[in-house]
């Protein structure tokens, strides 16, 4: 059967499709040109939104019909690394291909999309939609470069296809509708009476005027306006009253997943700590996690893992964290994290040893504490392995207590680097893990995990501490893939038995997806967005926000700790947003509320704080551009927090800041 045209197509389409009419969380995407006025059809009888998702097949050079991979809108590229290792293509001859077809899309982006963004995919069902599927090469590059953006389902809808392109898109996509699969396929245009070439100027109108759809294309030219982002958030948001069933619905939307990462807007904000705390205990007590793993170095943490488990000498809790003495040590001294480890000890002390909740570092900055760990272990089980060890990690010895020293004499060329040396000893003990992992059960597993975790961060820090003098990027990356690393291999050790679960705790720096902030732009990737790329929906991310308040900060490196107050939010900001919402504590379920994740998509400022809080210059020093709800899954809200109380206050923490207006009083 022929079609008299695309909106002929599109309508019959759409009778097709009528189960997903209605649906909040649909979105059509056509494939331009020719996809456009179908999908329009579409869109309009489903009340769905519609946008253009542009592709652009990468061809092999001298055979651009064979595509070796594809770029597509938002920035996404997917090359087919077997085939171009296969055909031995060098890989400048790739990226020049990518280049020119990458200016091409650019253009076709700002020509039909301006300076609007590409709605939000993830979690969504995304239905794709072309004029007719041949070779469905294109077809293919678009649901691979959809799936990047991890929505729910990717249904591909086409008017017309040859059987074998249909069938074969079958084993990619979720669902695939073909209205005519003839057998004598030969071309698209064969089976539309009318097949003129749709033009750029057709685009656009027919997306112009998708956008309007409730005014225009359903007659309500009375319909009340769009409620504003802040009524949505008003309308949408989870209030928060500060009891036991605060995150039921949280928990019930984390589900099975196995990894949960909570971040923190500042390193010093004591409700961040405390609803970070608490939503932990129950994702142990009620879905049995097995670990919380921290935004702090790995020797020292294991000081408190080895207390929680019983298998320490120390006292108490504090006592448990006094090896956290480098700066800043109120970010992991301080009350709300002793009475985290109070409770995991008491909640551990009613299990058996093997269902233990532990509590690990991902950080990677005790080199120095790490080779002395690796040093230890082996003294007590292969003298000779402890001897050769030391000979090693001698390397390092002329730069005292300093790593950051050897970092600058290395990547100057004033000293040879001992990069062979640390990845020998990890290697030489990789070798081992048998040997001595078996040797006294658990306790020696335990064991020679703690160890083989030292020797890897001293062999990453090295490289890490020679990137700080090259550039932040390259640093930052170092650091991120480490922590993401180190969450793998703790997934892997603990998961002998079973598949363990996972809580990491760092900054929202670290654990939101960079992907979806100015981070990415300039090249860094982060926890966040690694994880994702790693586990996929089996990971959950949450942020955490506020717009003022006191916080535990320095006014620079290694200075006391001060209680400093939180400016309020510049205008622009997602806290502002937030803040104008009247709403005083509240979670946002982006990953599920797909209304109010369209209504959070646009560009904003977003603040961070770390250690150190700079008011006079935060504009510069802690905001940067952020897109939240591609960001996280959650974001959780208090409209004015507190400073985290420090284990050993300073003068500057007792007093507080002083007001801006002294000593004027003005």
């Amino acid at each position: 059967m022929r079609f008299r045209d695309r909106v002929d197509a599109g309508q019959r389409l759409a009778r097709r499709l009528t189960s997903f009419a209605n649906r909040h969380d649909i979105v059509v995407l056509a494939l331009p040109r020719g996809g456009v006025p179908v999908a329009f059809e579409v869109a309009r009888e489903l009340k769905a939104p519609l946008d253009v998702f542009l592709v652009r097949k990468l061809g092999v050079p001298g055979h651009p019909e064979l595509a070796m991979g594809a770029i597509a809108s938002g920035g996404v590229r997917v090359l087919s690394e077997d085939l171009i290792a296969e055909l031995g293509i060098p890989r400048a001859a790739v990226e020049q291909v990518a280049v020119r077809e990458r200016l091409e899309l650019e253009r076709r982006e700002r020509l039909y999309r301006g300076d609007r963004r590409l709605p939000m995919l993830r979690g969504r069902t995304v239905t794709l939609i072309d004029d007719g599927l041949a070779t469905g090469s294109t077809m293919e590059a678009a649901i691979a470069a959809v799936k990047q953006y991890q929505p729910a389902r990717v249904v591909v809808a086409s008017p017309v296809g040859a059987p074998e392109t249909c069938c074969r898109l079958r084993a990619l996509a979720d669902d695939v509708i073909c209205l005519e699969t003839p057998d004598q396929f030969q071309a698209v245009g064969l089976w539309y009476e009318r097949f003129d070439q749709t033009s750029d100027e057709e685009v656009i109108d027919l997306l112009r005027r998708a956008s309007t759809f409730a005014r225009e294309e359903l007659g309500r030219p009375d319909a009340e306006p769009a409620p504003t982002v802040v009524e949505i958030i008003r309308g949408h948001a989870q209030r928060l009253a500060g009891d036991a069933r605060d995150y039921d619905a949280l928990l019930k939307a984390i589900g099975d997943a196995r990894l949960v990462l909570i971040g923190e807007a500042s390193h010093g904000t004591h409700e961040f700590y405390r609803e970070r705390a608490f939503i932990t205990e129950r994702l142990i007590s009620e879905k049995g996690f097995a670990a919380v793993a921290v935004e702090a170095d790995w020797p020292d943490a294991y000081r408190v893992n080895r207390y929680v488990r019983g298998a320490s000498d120390d006292a108490d809790a504090v006592a448990a964290l006094l090896d956290f003495e480098r700066f800043p040590t109120w970010m992991w001294r301080n009350t709300d994290v002793v009475d985290f480890v109070g409770w995991l000890r008491a909640h551990n002390d009613t299990q058996p040893a093997e269902r233990r909740v532990g509590f690990y570092g991902i950080d990677l900055y005790s080199l120095r504490t790490s080779m002395e760990a690796v040093l230890t272990y082996l003294r007590k089980i292969d003298p000779e392995a402890a001897t050769r060890a030391r000979q090693r990690y001698a390397c390092f010895d002329q730069f005292g207590e300093e790593p950051q020293s050897y970092g600058y004499a290395a990547q100057l060329g004033l000293t040879p680097t001992c990069e062979r040396e640390a990845i020998a000893q990890l290697v030489e003990m990789q070798r081992q893990r048998a040997a001595y992992a078996s040797r006294d059960g658990r306790v020696a597993r335990d064991d020679f995990f703690y160890a083989e975790q030292n020797a890897r961060l001293v062999a990453n820090a090295e490289q890490h501490y020679r990137s700080m003098f090259r550039g932040r990027d390259e640093s930052w990356n170092l650091r991120d893939r480490h922590m993401t690393d180190t969450i793998g291999e703790l997934a892997r050790f603990l998961s002998a038995n079973g598949s363990a679960r996972i809580v990491v705790w760092a900054h929202n720096s670290h654990l939101g997806d960079a992907r979806a902030t100015d981070m990415g732009r300039r090249g860094e990737l982060n926890v966040g967005q690694l994880v994702r790329e790693r586990f996929g929906t089996d990971a959950v991310l949450i942020g955490q926000t506020t717009h003022t308040g006191t916080v535990t900060a320095a006014s620079d490196w290694d200075q006391p700790a001060e209680r400093k107050t939180v400016r309020p939010s510049m205008p622009g900001s997602y806290e502002r947003l937030f803040h104008e919402s009247g709403l005083d504590r509240f979670l946002l379920p982006l990953r599920y509320d797909i209304a109010l994740a369209g209504a959070l998509t646009d560009q904003r400022l977003e603040r961070a704080i770390g250690v150190i809080y700079l008011p006079r210059t935060e504009r510069i020093s802690h905001y940067f551009a952020a897109d939240i709800a591609s960001q996280f899954d959650f974001v959780i809200h208090f409209d004015e927090t507190t400073a985290v109380e420090p284990l050993e206050r300073t003068v500057g923490w007792e007093a507080g800041e002083a007001a801006e207006t002294f000593p004027t009083g003005l």
